[in-house]
């Protein structure tokens, strides 16, 4: 804590410089509120502060029903108030004609640093949670039952927007042309890395579209069904229904799926993304990979005002089933294959096996590319209900460059935007009002911010900072920390963090590519000797080694590993699945994601 404090004085020093206003007073208030109310003021109290501000930016003025934590003098907040005057009127509240922008980034940037530090909820928070997962099925089945009047407007349009990309796919799984593919993460069933290829269970609904004597094996004459245990539907394994830090408001829930569910979802995904990157019109309404379109269409509509920009609470949990039924109506085969590797069932701490009623968790393969397509479905829904009339494909492609979907960001024409929230909220979707702009000039989207035109976009701290050498993942994480901040010009709290991080490993003057742990710096770096053979500057640092798991695969598993693996070498997977790598020398060896991370000290090039 005190380490936070002394950076955070720092920080706060640099803002005042930029805005010429003294922070003293400010930095006397956060520590009081810091030691009355411990980290939970800098986490969870001050980027509440920072969302208000938003909200207001957004309205316009300042009201009492933000900022509810903070003494006011006249119409602002006493905390912070040099700033807050930069931007707002302090007798009125209202929003000056010409609002300092540096101002409001630093303001942000002040409340905003710590609001993701990765560190686990406290107990009741993360119960809260799942409680709230488990109500969210509740939600969901109410809403199913108010779908009906929406339901042929909603086939419609999704029929106009992919069509001929679910005809398409629906042809692949027909002929059998789908490839699987192994995930690099967790399963329910605990199968890591390469142990994945030796999954001894199958379902019966997965083996009428994704035969396990054609995925399982490397040929069909080496399967053995004595090997493998086949799962009738009501013995199925169910999604493992875990928590992780997200917040220390709340944390993220995901759910692990079965080895085999992953296994075939991800053969389907990459045909999905596939077809989608191919098509202009919906490579260009909708994205998996790309956040960019939707941020430079954010810094457009904070220009001129013409583009809103929603985010969506829950957003995959309040995917129904349903909704992805209805989608693929029409097409049997494609809607039959998804719903044979869309897991029924969740196992929740507290409440045991749960029958779900949403399509999926964040955990599937499946969840982001279907939930992007239902909310882009149900957004050009609430633009027909505006003009009135029923779409056209020339109308969708008019749309181009004003609607995009990235998850659960959403940016819409701002003229079209009540109508597109009362159709999302129709189907029982909830729009974050509190991170959904369209009013005034703020706009957020997919991680970056933008007042009038400006990036006002901020550093976030993502760990504790390290007290020891030993403590390797909060280098890493501070040390790509302090890089950001030099970026966006905190001089004093950079060198903070230098003399911080300087104490316990070397710390030298390195390029942005070098694989040393070491400080990006303007004026270049450091060249402490010179490589003989490879004539490269080289400097005495630290440098990371990742540990992957040990777990080993061989005979005709390790094939059916090489094969699959060159089958998607062939599909540009930079744009749909960022995680193929080339495989390494010791990949029948070790694989999956590292499970530690250790630094040695020895030259290491400078750039």
């Amino acid at each position: 804590m005190k380490s936070l404090m002394l950076f955070y004085k720092e920080m706060l020093a640099d803002a005042g410089m930029w805005c010429d206003i003294s922070t003293m007073r400010d930095y006397e208030t956060v520590t009081h509120r810091v030691e009355a109310e411990g980290l939970s003021f800098l986490t969870i109290t001050l980027t509440d502060y920072g969302k208000d501000l938003e909200k207001a930016l957004d309205r316009g003025f300042v009201a009492h029903d933000l900022f509810k934590a903070f003494a006011f003098t006249a119409g602002l907040p006493r905390l912070f108030g040099g700033f807050l005057e930069l931007v707002f009127d302090r007798s009125t509240g209202r929003l000056l004609d010409s609002p300092s922008i540096v101002a409001i980034q630093s303001l942000r940037q002040l409340t905003l640093v710590f609001g993701k530090i990765g560190l686990e909820c406290a107990p009741f928070r993360v119960r809260a949670a799942i409680d709230k997962y488990v109500q969210c099925e509740s939600d969901v089945r109410s809403s199913d039952r108010l779908f009906p009047p929406y339901e042929d407007a909603f086939k419609r349009l999704s029929h106009l927007l992919f069509g001929d990309m679910f005809s398409a796919i629906d042809q692949m799984v027909f002929n059998r042309e789908i490839v699987p593919k192994h995930s690099g993460g967790s399963t329910a069933d605990g199968f890591l890395g390469n142990r994945k290829y030796y999954q001894h269970e199958w379902t019966e609904r997965l083996d009428d579209w994704f035969p396990a004597r054609d995925f399982l094996v490397s040929r069909p004459g080496l399967y053995d069904p004595t090997n493998y245990t086949h799962l009738e539907p009501g013995a199925e394994r169910p999604v493992k229904v875990i928590t992780v830090p997200k917040t220390l408001k709340t944390p993220r829930i995901i759910a692990m799926e079965p080895v085999a569910m992953q296994y075939a979802q991800q053969g389907l995904l990459i045909e999905i993304a596939r077809l989608v990157k191919s098509d202009k019109t919906l490579h260009s309404l909708i994205g998996f990979s790309d956040q960019t379109p939707n941020q430079r269409m954010a810094l457009k509509g904070s220009q001129d005002g013409t583009l809103a920009t929603l985010d969506l609470s829950e957003a995959s949990d309040r995917v129904s089933n349903q909704h992805v039924l209805s989608l693929l109506s029409d097409f049997p085969h494609f809607s039959a294959a998804v719903q044979a590797c869309r897991s029924r069932t969740a196992d929740v701490s507290g409440y045991g096996e749960i029958r779900l009623a949403k399509f999926a968790s964040m955990g599937s393969a499946l969840c982001f590319p279907f939930e992007a397509m239902v909310f882009l479905t149900v957004v050009l829904m609430g633009v027909e209900h505006e003009l009135s009339r029923q779409l056209t494909e020339k109308d969708v492609k008019s749309m181009l460059g004003k609607v995009r979907v990235y998850g659960d960001d959403i940016v819409v024409p701002s003229r079209f935007v009540t109508s597109v929230v009362a159709q999302l909220e129709a189907f029982g979707f909830i729009v974050g009002l509190h991170k959904s702009f369209w009013t005034g000039k703020f706009r957020e989207s997919c991680g970056k911010e933008y007042y009038d035109g400006v990036d006002v976009s901020i550093v976030r701290c993502r760990s504790l900072f390290p007290t020891s050498q030993t403590e390797v993942p909060e280098l890493i994480s501070s040390i790509s920390f302090r890089d950001q901040l030099y970026q966006a010009g905190y001089w004093k709290a950079v060198r903070y963090l230098d003399r911080l991080i300087g104490d316990k490993i070397p710390f030298p003057a390195v390029g942005p590519d070098s694989p040393a742990l070491g400080k990006v710096s303007f004026l270049g770096y450091e060249s402490q000797r010179t490589d003989r053979d490879l004539q490269l500057p080289m400097v005495r640092a630290m440098k990371v080694k990742y540990h992957l798991p040990k777990n080993s695969v061989d005979g005709h598993f390790a094939l059916l590993k090489y094969f699959l693996h060159k089958r998607h070498e062939l599909l540009p997977e930079e744009e749909i699945l960022p995680n193929i790598e080339p495989l390494g020398r010791e990949h029948l060896e070790r694989s999956g994601r590292p499970f530690r991370a250790t630094i040695r000290e020895g030259w290491v090039r400078a750039y």
